[in-house]
């Protein structure tokens, strides 16, 4: 029985407030599109970006379409710094809870497994 599940959110620490309308795509396996979805006003998606039979064993990718973003809401010189942010990790244990927030600003970012 597999009862995990994988969420995510984004937070704009350059500002200490949730990012809103950044398209994320979940990658299985380098090259399967398995979920498709966009930040809602909390920086969170709506519902798990994987859950159910869908959320098995393997490697994924977790690809965060930052640049309309960073344009939008941050005063920058040039183009934005980042386009597209690739978060790859592993699921190990398909009845955990993984969660892989995006911890963004203009110039940097981060990442943890939290929970």
């Amino acid at each position: 029985m597999n009862d995990g599940y994988l969420t995510t959110h984004v937070l704009d620490i350059s500002v200490g407030q949730p990012a809103s309308a950044i398209p994320i795509t979940l990658l299985y396996n380098d090259k399967q599109t398995v979920h498709k979805t966009i930040t809602n006003s909390d920086g969170r998606t709506n519902k798990p970006m994987l859950s159910g039979a869908e959320f098995k064993k393997g490697k994924y990718s977790l690809i965060f379409s930052v640049k309309n973003y960073l344009k939008n809401n941050h005063r920058l010189v040039d183009e934005p710094f980042y386009d597209q942010i690739t978060i790859e990790f592993v699921i190990r244990d398909n009845t955990e809870h993984y969660h892989v927030p995006l911890l963004l600003s203009p110039y940097g970012y981060s990442t943890y497994r939290g929970s």
